[in-house]
């Protein structure tokens, strides 16, 4: 049993505290919200700290769940309380291993993670970087493996492709909700009720999924299954195809490709 440190619970701190919760591990956290705290000690069994010392004092891993901006005040805080033994995990966006490592006085292993929104219900993708963060066991690797992997899959990548799977993943959620809403907004215009055009569209988007998912064969193929000749399907994916759909999506998932590279910097 390892004894696993949060220090934010917001909406992805809890969610992975709540999937951690039938795991037999010690879970401690602090956040400057206490009813949030109040709540997961309830529901949870999460052990409540006052502050992110104590949590740095009490636990061996400790996820970082606060936002980028506070990051460095934060583990300057902590700093005292850290030593070889502690292994710290950051879910920070666009800060690299080097700054945590400075920040944090360069004495513990730091590891750096990517989950995205889907796994506050438990569907998750999240990438885990290991780096070269020496003092890292085979052990240390599987518990951060348990801790993100309580709330969907996980994917070990090198740091040099975080930047690519943020803009990929990380912000993924965001391009499916659009192209969801201008799916509903369609169905409106041609005459749906929004509330039962919005229905169908999420049934559309979960059923698609589960049939990429379970079905194996290529999504080029599962694309054709609908796509009959001369029918109404080829005509929208023409249309599609003549405006340079495809090339927006890869232009615009590269626009956020340089965002994350700049926020490195």
């Amino acid at each position: 049993m390892a004894s696993i440190g949060f220090i934010g619970t917001g909406n992805m701190g809890s969610a992975i505290i709540r999937g951690l919760a039938k795991s037999g591990h010690e879970i401690h956290g602090t956040d400057i919200s206490r009813s949030k705290v109040e709540e997961l000690a309830r529901d949870c069994g999460l052990v409540p700290a006052a502050a992110p010392a104590d949590v740095v004092a009490a636990c061996t891993y400790i996820v970082l769940a606060v936002k980028p901006q506070h990051m460095q005040a934060m583990l300057g805080s902590v700093a005292p309380k850290l030593g070889a033994e502690k292994r710290l995990i950051s879910i920070a966006a666009g800060l690299t291993s080097e700054k945590l490592r400075a920040w944090s006085g360069g004495v513990c292993p730091v590891v750096r993670v990517m989950p995205n929104t889907p796994a506050l219900v438990g569907r998750g993708v999240t990438a885990v970087c290991f780096g070269e963060a020496s003092g890292i066991s085979e052990a240390d690797r599987n518990v951060v493996r348990e801790i993100f992997g309580a709330v969907g899959q996980v994917h070990e990548l090198a740091e040099k492709d975080l930047d690519a799977f943020t803009a990929v993943v990380g912000s993924g959620p965001a391009y499916v909700f659009y192209f969801m809403e201008a799916m509903i907004e369609s169905a409106v215009a041609l005459g749906l009720p929004r509330d039962t055009a919005t229905d169908m569209v999420k049934a559309l988007f979960a059923g698609s999924c589960a049939l990429a998912e379970l079905d194996g064969r290529h999504l080029s193929i599962l694309r054709e299954m609908v796509t009959s000749p001369a029918g109404t399907t080829i005509q929208a994916l023409m249309h599609m195809d003549r405006t340079g759909t495809r090339g927006h999506i890869i232009d615009a998932v590269g626009a956020s490709y340089r965002r994350s590279l700049e926020f490195g910097k």
